[in-house]
């Protein structure tokens, strides 16, 4: 074995700080950083308003969202308009144009399906059609109510379809007097 000793070089002041420095400076401002993040993490969370506990804030949150309507089924049934079983049943889909409906009074929308004849559009109404629901979701629409609100779209779309007039109210008989 050898007697010789390796030599070490000398190391300065300023070699051991810049060590020191360079091991303990990066964990340094990793800790920095993740203390600031945390700490703007929980004031966005605390300057959130608080909830609103007012009662009617609170009654229009928990809102439902239908209504439940109890229909009396001895009241005579009176036909709508045109316009009117628009604004109730068919405006939900065709004034926004949900789900691919064509929009009230949109002319290029309306013009292929005007093509395809009233008789069609009554068809496809009454049966439905894609995403359309048959009778526009609601199955106490009569025939004429539907062959109505089919005009008044279309019409609306540029067509010239006459809508059909209510039904004359039946002749009364005349009974045999009695003898």
């Amino acid at each position: 074995m050898s007697d010789d000793h390796i030599k070490m070089s000398k190391t300065t002041p300023m070699q051991v700080v810049s060590a020191v420095l360079g091991g303990l400076l990066p964990p340094l401002i990793a800790i920095i950083l993740i203390v600031v993040l945390v700490i703007k993490i929980q004031m966005s969370h605390s300057s959130a308003a608080p909830l609103n506990m007012d009662p009617k804030v609170v009654d229009a949150r928990i809102k439902p969202v239908g209504d439940l309507v109890v229909a009396d089924l001895s009241k005579v049934h009176v036909d709508m308009t045109g316009e009117q079983v628009f604004n109730a049943v068919c405006t939900a889909c065709h004034t926004p144009g949900a789900l691919g409906a064509p929009i009230f009074g949109n002319k290029a929308l309306w013009a292929p399906r005007i093509k395809q004849g009233y008789q069609t559009l009554i068809s496809h109404a009454e049966n439905g059609i894609r995403s359309m629901p048959a009778r526009g979701g609601n199955p106490d629409l009569s025939d004429l109510e539907i062959a109505r609100a089919v005009a008044y779209m279309a019409n609306a779309g540029g067509a010239n379809f006459t809508p059909p007039a209510a039904p004359s109210a039946p002749a009364a008989t005349a009974t045999p007097a009695a003898k």
